[in-house]
C-alpha cells in the first residue's frame, strides 16, 4: 500500500487590524485596468521613458488607451510627466516615491511567471529562480519590502 504524501498546510493569515476594504481590490481599481501594469513595468524598469518609446515596445496597445494609462498612474501617483529642459516638447515618464512602492508588484509577478510559465516566458522553457536573473538590484525590486523580509518573525503571543 502506497503511502500518500502529505500537502503542506499554510497557515490561516489575518491582519492585526481589521481592514476596513480590501487592499487587494483597493490597489486593483488602478493597477487591474488593461495595460497598467505594463506601462508601470516599463517606466519602472526602462527609466525615463517617452510616450513614443511605451507605444513602440508594446504592440497591441493604442495611443488612446496609453494615454489614458498615463493619466490613471500619474492621477494614483505612481508616475510623474516631466519635460525636456532642452526642448519642452519633448517629454518622458518617471517613476515617484509611490511609483517605486509598486515595483515589489512587478517582482512578484515576475517571480511568478519565470517559475510557472517558463515555457511561454523562456526559449529554453526552464523554470528560473529570480536571485538568479536579477542578482544585483535587490533592494530596487524588493523595496520596502526587503526589511520585513530580513527581520525575524513578530512575537504574537501578546
Amino acid at each position: 500500500m502506497a503511502t500518500r504524501a502529505r500537502a503542506r498546510r499554510w497557515p490561516t493569515v489575518s491582519p492585526r487590524v481589521e481592514f476596513r476594504a480590501c487592499p487587494i481590490r483597493t490597489a486593483l481599481g488602478c493597477l487591474g485596468r488593461k495595460w497598467a501594469l505594463i506601462v508601470l513595468r516599463d517606466v519602472a524598469f526602462r527609466g525615463d521613458v517617452a510616450f513614443g518609446e511605451l507605444l513602440a515596445n508594446n504592440r497591441g496597445l493604442t495611443p488612446r488607451v496609453l494615454s489614458l494609462r498615463l493619466r490613471d498612474l500619474r492621477e494614483e501617483g505612481l508616475i510623474r510627466r516631466v519635460e525636456d529642459r532642452a526642448d519642452r516638447r519633448r517629454v518622458h515618464y518617471r517613476l515617484t516615491v509611490q511609483g517605486r512602492d509598486a515595483v515589489p508588484v512587478l517582482t512578484a509577478l515576475i517571480q511568478y511567471s519565470i517559475r510557472y510559465h517558463a515555457p511561454t516566458v523562456f526559449r529554453d522553457r526552464r523554470p528560473r529562480d529570480l536571485g538568479a536573473m536579477f542578482p544585483d538590484p535587490r533592494e530596487f525590486l524588493l523595496g520596502r519590502l526587503a526589511p520585513y523580509a530580513r527581520a525575524p518573525p513578530a512575537r504574537t503571543d501578546r
